[in-house]
């Protein structure tokens, strides 16, 4: 009996386990015939980006402050604001570079109580269209334009009434002047931070909206006979047809130190040809001294001769070559793709 037990229980275990078995395989078989009609997973290919889009933000601030100071002077501070925004297309042979430069600033000085002055001040805009020659040449045939301008009026030789109100002579305003160049020419980039820009073809339009300025930055008598004194007489924009020759330079050293330069150079064909007759030359440094702190140092240098200077006090107006440079403390931010 106990044998006939011990035989029916391997006989059921044996039953079971074939079955268990089959069980098995049948899921197995399933399942790889669910794989095999499954879709293959497609690979994902991400979208070229031919943008690069990035811009920078400055804020400088400088402030003195005295008291019982000796040697004298007054107490003064100084505010800047800045944003200098860049975005480039490249895509085969072609490219679309665009530049917008920002910036103002103003100086208080206890020495002219209720006066704020202007200490920065700029409206600048530039854009390139350029096409290879050839897949790996280093030449582009290009379309340039510029604009360039300020935001608010500025005034110099400041002085004070008896009602304590300052009056100044004014200088510039809003598109008092203002240059907008379109140039057809070449370039050379032999790298990616220098390039040579020559356009044999430029227009440009200087502009002054205020009548009061318009002898003073060039502009032509609207009839000889009229009164010179009289700033209506004058046309509100003038038209020269020459070339121009711009250079730019941008280079860093570990992202601590930069340096930028942009060398312009125009030539009138219709007035003393084949002379540089205005020079445009601007100079950035910097120095990072922390993650958003930034030492900078900035220079403007420019001559045009039909551009009127006054000396001091407002006498011998002629043509000078004019220079400003600015030093500042900033925050620096920048956003977008470095």
């Amino acid at each position: 009996m106990k044998k006939l037990m011990i035989l029916t229980a391997a006989l059921l275990a044996a039953s079971f386990g074939a079955r268990a078995q089959g069980d098995v395989q049948k899921a197995a078989a399933e399942a790889a015939a669910a794989y095999s009609q499954a879709p293959e997973a497609q690979e994902v290919v991400e979208k070229p980006n031919y943008w690069k889009k990035y811009a920078v933000f400055d804020l400088g601030f400088n402030q003195t402050s005295l008291w019982s100071w000796a040697s004298g002077g007054y107490n003064s501070a100084t505010l800047r604001a800045g944003i200098d925004a860049n975005a480039n297309y490249e895509r085969d042979l072609a490219s679309w570079t665009n530049r917008l430069q920002l910036m103002y600033g103003f100086l208080w000085s206890a020495d002219k109580e209720n006066l704020i002055q202007k200490s920065a001040d700029l409206m600048q805009f530039e854009s390139r269209f350029g096409y290879k020659t050839s897949p790996e040449s280093k030449w582009k045939y290009t379309a340039d334009l510029t604009f360039k301008s300020q935001f608010s009026d500025s005034y110099d030789s400041y002085k004070q009434g008896t009602d304590g109100k300052w009056t100044g002579t004014l200088k510039s305003g809003l598109f008092s002047p203002g240059y907008l160049t379109f140039g057809l020419g070449m370039s050379w980039d032999p790298a990616p931070w220098f390039s040579l820009n020559l356009s044999p073809v430029t227009g440009g339009y200087t502009f002054c909206q205020i009548p009061d300025l318009r002898k003073g930055y060039g502009m032509h008598l609207r009839e000889p006979q009229l009164d010179p004194l009289l700033g209506d007489n004058y046309y509100s924009a003038l038209f020269q047809l020459g070339a121009q020759l711009k250079a730019n330079l941008k280079t860093s050293i570990n992202d601590v130190f930069t340096y930028e330069t942009q060398l312009i150079l125009f030539t009138d064909y219709l007035n003393h040809p084949f002379v540089w007759n205005r020079v445009n030359w601007d100079n950035k440094f910097g120095l990072m001294v922390g993650k958003y702190i930034k030492l900078a140092l900035d220079t403007w240098l420019i001559y045009d001769p039909i551009v009127l200077v006054a000396g001091k006090e407002g006498t011998d107006p002629r043509q000078r070559v004019q220079f400003k440079e600015f030093f500042s403390i900033n925050f620096t931010y920048t956003l977008g793709t470095k």
